[in-house]
């Protein structure tokens, strides 16, 4: 999409180091600190905390990683368009359809879990969650449908709220915590840590954002790095501290792990500061799903075009020209993961990893393209070559979701030569 570009080299330089540690925090910093620490807890109990120790440093030299190929060469493509620079379109169109294939899942993971705090509060029933995580689903890529976006004053306001409740659970946990909460310290064994660490990977994608973000650098080649370094200590702290306190005042286990952040906050502050959390839930979930929805379906759309997708996933709409076959795509994909998990076929912590094997997978490509276009930087390629092998290694524990993404490959495989065009 020849706009894109244009857009990109017109864009003024106005981020300076501030702005950009606040963009990247954000970025990273989402939906999975709602859920995922309690559902990292009830997989390898106290000793879940290895896992995040372990990867609040790994995300260095991931961040470095993405900062870098962001600031060298800014696209709006993502790990798509590193992955085309340093392989090929094909392989480029490939990294695409693994995003692509991972947001409806991601969709609906959202919609549950930001239901679910309103849920514990009001103790409905598990009709009445899914009703509201439909809810959740269709408002904002119907609002998609008509072009509009968060704007960027409310993008900050997330950020600033999603830090606050962190601080405002970290805080409140602390008069509660016992050291008997710690023991057994590996109930589930040695193995499950490695587990919980493929789990969390889901809370430290982000970094590739960037990429839509360097040409507003004042400085890149300067405050890249040290936004991303500045970021990624920042972030695994506040990680780290939830996820402390999360097994420190036991508030895990079944159904109280989805709403573990929640829970934490009603220990000092009662029902008022469940509320808080929930509302805070909800629209965290929203402006998140509302952002994967709006790149996806642009996604789809250009997969399309180039041939990559079916011509249905192009379609735009005559009035408003926003790509309504990648967000019909996007809608029905969401609600099939709402009935898949309403069946209760697959549980919400089994379903995770589907989407998180994407991830994986997609950063694993990021890594390679970045070993070969970082190669003039002794930096850059070294923090691509650790990425790389760190990923490579969490990879095979992410289970049978691991399978995933090669069946994405193979099927992209089958229909290389189908003309998706016609």
């Amino acid at each position: 999409m020849p706009q894109l570009h244009e857009l990109t080299t017109n864009l003024r330089k106005v981020l300076r180091l501030p702005q950009i540690i606040a963009l990247y925090i954000g970025s990273v910093i989402g939906s999975g600190i709602l859920l995922i620490p309690g559902m990292a807890a009830e997989v390898a109990g106290p000793a879940s905390i290895l896992a995040w120790f372990v990867m609040s440093i790994l995300v260095i030299p991931m961040a470095v990683t993405m900062g870098l190929l962001a600031s060298k060469h800014p696209s709006s493509g993502g790990v798509a368009h590193f992955a085309k620079l340093a392989f090929g379109a094909q392989y480029g169109n490939l990294v695409g359809w693994l995003f692509l294939l991972s947001v409806p899942f991601g969709g609906g993971i959202l919609a549950v879990t930001g239901a679910r705090y309103i849920g514990v509060l009001l103790d409905w029933g598990q009709n009445q969650v899914y009703v509201a995580a439909a809810f959740i689903v269709l408002v904002p890529i119907i609002l998609n449908v008509f072009g509009l976006k968060l704007a960027g004053k409310v993008q900050t306001a997330v950020i600033a709220l999603i830090i606050s409740i962190l601080l405002l659970a970290i805080c409140a946990a602390i008069p509660y915590q016992s050291p008997d909460n710690f023991t057994p310290f590996a109930p589930n064994g040695w193995f499950s840590v490695a587990q919980a660490a493929g789990l969390l990977f889901w809370c430290f994608i982000g970094w590739e954002a960037v990429t839509h973000l360097s040409s507003e650098f004042v400085d890149p080649e300067r405050d890249a790095i040290r936004g991303v370094l500045w970021s990624a200590g920042i972030v695994a702290l506040l990680y780290f501290a939830i996820a402390y306190f999360t097994i420190a005042t036991g508030s895990y286990g079944g159904a109280a792990s989805a709403a573990s952040l929640s829970l934490m906050v009603q220990l000092s502050l009662g029902q008022a500061g469940g509320w808080v959390v929930a509302i805070a839930a909800v629209f965290i979930c929203f402006a998140v799903l509302n952002a994967y929805a709006s790149a996806a379906s642009r996604i789809a759309y250009t997969l399309s075009v180039e041939g990559a997708a079916p011509r249905l996933l192009g379609v735009m709409h005559q009035r408003y020209h926003t790509p309504i076959g990648g967000l019909m795509f996007v809608a029905v994909g969401c609600i099939l993961t709402l009935l898949l998990l309403y069946s209760e076929v697959v549980t919400l912590a089994q379903l995770i990893q589907w989407p998180n094997a994407t991830y994986v997978a997609t950063y694993i490509v990021g890594c390679m393209a970045g070993v070969r276009l970082l190669a003039g930087s002794k930096l850059g390629k070294a923090a691509a070559i650790v990425s790389l092998v760190s990923t490579l290694c969490l990879y095979p524990f992410l289970g049978w979701s691991a399978l995933y993404p090669p069946v994405i490959v193979i099927i992209i495989y089958l229909f290389r030569r189908r003309n998706w065009s016609a």
